[in-house]
């Protein structure tokens, strides 16, 4: 199993997420890692938003990454959401974005979140993985394709 699947739980995958823009998609995701990891939601949306603020996390072909440091945590985690539309997110194409990956890492976690980026990266300039996450019916199709991902073809 690669990295990333290893970060993803089958719980922490979204489909059909009610988001009309980053604000709102960053407000259930929040929620999500609130819930199931008891990070208060304000910390996790204020991170995220503080990168987005940088520059956009969406990487165009209809993906984005947020992905933001929260202080006291002790290992990365993620969660995938398929929002019902996709919604707008400053990508370098203009295409809006349907399939969103967050990534929470520790406030000092440089060289691991480096390398959780490059995978995840790999996985999402594949177009066959893009498609086949856009058509999994439900989360443990999805994280069946995350944990099968191999890696790039050489």
């Amino acid at each position: 199993m690669n990295q990333i699947a290893q970060l993803l739980p089958e719980s922490n995958i979204l489909l059909d997420v009610e988001a009309t823009s980053k604000k709102r998609l960053f407000e259930q995701v929040g929620a999500l890692f609130e819930d199931r990891a008891q990070i208060a939601r304000s910390t996790v949306f204020d991170s995220l938003f503080a990168r987005e603020k940088l520059g956009s996390t969406g990487l165009g072909q209809g993906i984005a990454i947020p992905h933001g440091r929260i202080k006291g945590l002790d290992h990365a985690l993620a969660a995938f959401v398929r929002p019902r539309q996709p919604i707008p997110f400053d990508a370098p194409d203009g295409k809006p974005v349907g399939q969103v990956f967050v990534l929470l890492v520790p406030e000092h976690a440089t060289e691991e979140h480096l390398q959780l980026l490059s995978e995840l990266a790999g996985m999402f300039s594949e177009r066959s993985f893009r498609d086949e996450l856009a058509s999994a019916i439900d989360s443990s199709s999805l994280h069946r394709l995350f944990s099968s991902w191999q890696g790039p073809p050489s």
